[in-house]
């Protein structure tokens, strides 16, 4: 019998229940013992623990958050806080420790395999931007409720006629914005791997004028840049380095409206987008990376994250799926401009 521990860690999301739940069905089925780590690293850092069991996770699938509870805990920050990490993994017995989470969560779990410990890793994140694999679980739901707001907004914009900024997530990588924006018919996305063109977005809402439509809707990701850099709340960074973002809707709606004269509105989505019922496919998702997780586990293939490549869900190594993030390439957002304005 193996002792197998399973944590989840940054920023919640839908679908972390369902892996949850996976990794504990499949490994009891072979006589295994499971182990919540609670508030993810921080969790291993004060060896914070509940049992797992058949009743534990009975009913989560459809549930959004995550019953362990998660953190933005960093143990590398502080040898103290690393040590007692490594103590928890001889105190609690561990044979293995599932890490479901993001780039931060998954480099942790990446320094400690290379340390000789054994652990896998599942790719979580709302903003899909771990490479390694196709898609994170999450992500599909997020896109769904940002479309949603879309189509109310648009709506509300039309009667008014006003033009409408939505600022949704994404730090870095631009996809929720992207296929929220696509697939809300936006007259305008803006994502962080490319600078803000203002008069470009300006000119995009002229025509739609110019063809009598007026109202307009834009959409835009929280790490997206302008000239003078990328609008934070203020100078303070979590415990992997982050400043807090927020605030970009809001400035490009000011700015749309000085231009152009427009009556111009910002909406922030903001947690909406990590809270609430997964979606069938985010239910699907999370539940096959949990149970090759467990396969994972049983099979000894540490260091190493499941991934969904070429349709194929298969274990992929964790070093090379948190070494750089998977962003929106031109060609994409330029097929995309075709579609503005």
């Amino acid at each position: 019998m193996k002792t197998i521990g399973i944590l989840t860690g940054g920023g919640d999301c839908q679908g972390l229940n369902a892996v949850i739940r996976a990794v504990v069905r499949r490994s009891m089925a072979r006589g295994h013992r499971v182990i919540g780590i609670r508030r993810g690293w921080k969790g291993m850092i004060t060896a914070d623990t509940v049992p797992l069991d058949l009743e534990a996770v009975s009913g989560i699938l459809h549930r959004g958050g995550t019953i362990l509870g998660t953190s933005r805990t960093n143990p590398y920050k502080k040898p103290e806080d690393l040590r007692k990490v490594e103590e928890s993994f001889r105190s609690l017995g561990l044979d293995a420790l599932v890490a479901v989470g993001g780039e931060d969560t998954l480099g942790v779990a990446a320094k400690l395999s290379a340390a000789g410990y054994p652990v896998v890793g599942v790719p979580k994140t709302i903003d899909n931007d771990l490479s390694g694999t196709e898609v994170t679980f999450g992500f599909d739901t997020a896109v769904s409720i940002a479309v949603e707001a879309i189509d109310r907004l648009h709506s509300t914009a039309e009667s008014h006629d006003r033009t409408i900024v939505v600022e949704v997530m994404g730090r870095h990588a631009g996809w929720i914005a992207l296929h929220a924006g696509i697939a809300g018919g936006a007259d305008f996305v803006l994502v962080p791997e490319r600078p803000i063109d203002m008069d470009a977005v300006c000119e995009a809402l002229r025509r739609r004028r110019d063809r009598g439509k007026r109202f307009g809707i834009v959409v835009v990701a929280e790490g997206a840049v302008l000239p003078e850099g990328a609008v934070t709340k203020d100078a303070a960074k979590d415990a992997f380095g982050h400043v807090l973002l927020g605030g970009i809707g809001e400035r490009i709606a000011r700015e749309i409206e000085k231009r152009t004269g427009y009556e111009t509105r910002s909406v922030l989505l903001g947690h909406v987008q990590r809270g609430g019922t997964p979606t069938a496919y985010d239910r699907w998702l999370a539940t096959r990376y949990g149970l090759l997780a467990a396969d994972m586990v049983e099979e000894g293939k540490f260091g190493m994250m499941a991934a969904l490549r070429g349709g194929r869900f298969e274990p992929t190594p964790l070093g090379e799926a948190v070494a750089e993030l998977k962003t929106v390439g031109g060609d994409l957002i330029d097929l995309a401009a075709t579609l503005f304005g």
